[in-house]
């Protein structure tokens, strides 16, 4: 039986199901991830599916795709039982899935990642590339993307992958469109433009499920919300029905209380100090901050802030200017040169940059303090290590059946999770987090914050990416700002705003020096 509140919805004027999801479980390995799960999806509508990390909803609908099979329940798709052992049968059906996890080949260009496997033929049978990249173009123009799909994927940014991915689900003209934390990666704009092609989309009849931990877009784009606790269904009704705080409540279990927990700083030395710097993507960019100091930085998408991270920690190379740390200056040519000199980078991408996907949880987790668990002849101290491994599992609350399990095997979040606990197992004194929350839910945000305060605690310096204005402003004791690859502006915590913020990241100088990768 599901465990679906009373509180589920039924009107006179629902149209009739475009597909049933009826008493779905699914289990792995013993776990129970999803049990008596009853989801109904109809035309012209947009359902959200929100939950915490490993709630099951990225389960779901791989279920309802055909990417895992049911282990017990039933698929029903316009009236009629369906078992889909593939995901081309769901694909075949009208039914695209865009992954939370990009799934692009990096070294095909924008229309063939689109078109991948579907490639239009002409009359000898070949492809039509032609009329590839023709249509290719018109899906991204749709998307209001300047990409010319003959680019490499491995050349766009994130969000501009993001977007080739929900290129490739238009243009397979599916009924049922599932759209898995679509907006993770994307900036406020192509934000907004996804709007529209939701509306646009849902106005055409389609049935649209959007995945998102951004609790604001689920009010905006959805017209219903199902929420996910420990793989069962727990409520589903109108977003009318709820305001944010009723939603967090559903989706955790409990009051979440403070959702941004800032505490003040207590100032140390000068950690590090960025004099003028220029590299790719950066140019004449200065600042310092002290032990103890949450250092922000804003910006809009391409504004150069991870292109300022990469530089100061050794993975791009510096063109111009001077990093020091505790004054002394410093020019690391990798990342393990800064992870020496006590400065981690933790990178926003962490399947492309932060993990090692096929290898445990705990070997990723461990991986670069390695030297600190190794005795006199390099022997790992096996003990040693799995102790650090539980208590990072334990203190970042990371669900997962085994430490020894296949990183990739748990959820986006939880791999994000793992990601943070890997570069703090260093135990640096200062730390660079690029987009910490990213794809992480609101009960694990709050625990991520709440570890930020403790390095503060702990003396540590840490500098915070971030998208999310409300976060940026909760957590931060200043903020700078970036455009262009410039800082354009800085601010302290009472004279921060999300006014002054945006009007500083749209800063735009047409006397501003071109910069370049």
């Amino acid at each position: 039986m599901s465990a679906v509140s009373k509180d589920r919805w039924h009107s006179a004027e629902m149209p009739t199901p475009l597909m049933e999801l009826r008493g779905i479980a699914k289990r792995f390995s013993g776990v129970t991830v999803l049990e008596g799960v009853d989801l109904s999806l109809y035309p012209g509508r947009v359902q959200a599916l929100a939950g915490e990390n490993g709630a099951g909803k990225s389960t779901l609908m791989k279920v309802l795709s055909g990417v895992h099979q049911a282990d017990a329940g039933e698929i029903w798709l316009r009236g009629e039982r369906v078992h889909f052992t593939a995901p081309r049968q769901a694909m075949d059906a009208g039914i695209a899935i865009i992954h939370q996890e990009l799934n692009l080949i990096g070294g095909l260009s924008a229309g063939e990642n689109i078109f991948l496997g579907r490639e239009p033929r002409n009359r000898l049978g070949m492809v039509d590339w032609g009329r590839l990249y023709r249509q290719a173009g018109e899906l991204l123009a749709r998307l209001r993307q300047p990409i010319d799909p003959r680019t490499p994927v491995a050349g766009l940014s994130i969000g501009q992958q993001q977007m080739v991915e929900i290129a490739r689900a238009l243009s397979l003209d599916a009924e049922i469109i599932i759209m898995d934390e679509p907006t993770d990666s994307l900036t406020d704009i192509e934000t907004e433009i996804l709007e529209q092609v939701v509306i646009a989309l849902r106005e055409e009849g389609r049935s649209l499920v959007m995945i998102t931990h951004r609790l604001p877009e689920i009010f905006r784009m959805c017209d219903s919300v199902a929420v996910l606790r420990d793989g069962q269904l727990v409520h589903d009704g109108p977003t009318t029905e709820l305001n944010e705080n009723e939603l967090i409540r559903k989706m955790v279990g409990r009051e979440l209380a403070d959702r941004y927990p800032y505490e003040p700083p207590t100032l140390g030395q000068v950690m590090i100090e960025v004099e003028r710097l220029s590299a790719p993507g950066v140019v004449d960019v200065s600042f310092s901050a002290s032990a103890g100091e949450v250092l922000g930085f804003g910006g809009l998408m391409g504004a150069g802030r991870t292109e300022m991270a990469q530089a100061i920690c050794g993975d791009t190379s510096i063109k111009a200017g001077e990093v020091r740390i505790r004054h002394m200056p410093v020019r690391f040519t990798s990342p393990r040169d800064a992870l020496r000199a006590g400065l981690v980078y933790v990178p926003e991408d962490r399947k492309q940059a932060g993990l090692l996907l096929e290898h445990s949880v705990a070997n990723n987790m461990s991986l670069a303090a390695l030297p600190a668990f190794c005795g006199p002849l390099g022997v790992v101290r096996a003990g040693q290590e799995q102790a650090a491994v539980e208590h990072y599992i334990k203190a970042f609350h990371i669900k997962l059946q085994d430490m020894h399990q296949p990183i990739d095997t748990l959820s986006g979040g939880n791999q994000q999770k793992a990601s943070l606990a890997k570069a703090l197992m260093t135990e640096p004194e200062i730390v660079i987090l690029d987009e910490p929350t990213r794809g992480v839910d609101v009960g694990a945000k709050r625990e991520i914050y709440l570890l930020i305060n403790e390095l503060k605690r702990q003396g540590k310096c840490v500098l915070l990416i971030s998208s999310e204005m409300p976060e940026l402003l909760g957590l931060s004791d200043r903020i700078m700002v970036l455009a262009n690859g410039r800082i354009s502006g800085e601010f302290t915590r009472d004279d921060a705003t999300q006014e002054t913020i945006m009007t500083a990241a749209a800063h735009t100088n047409s006397a501003t020096e071109t910069v370049t990768s």
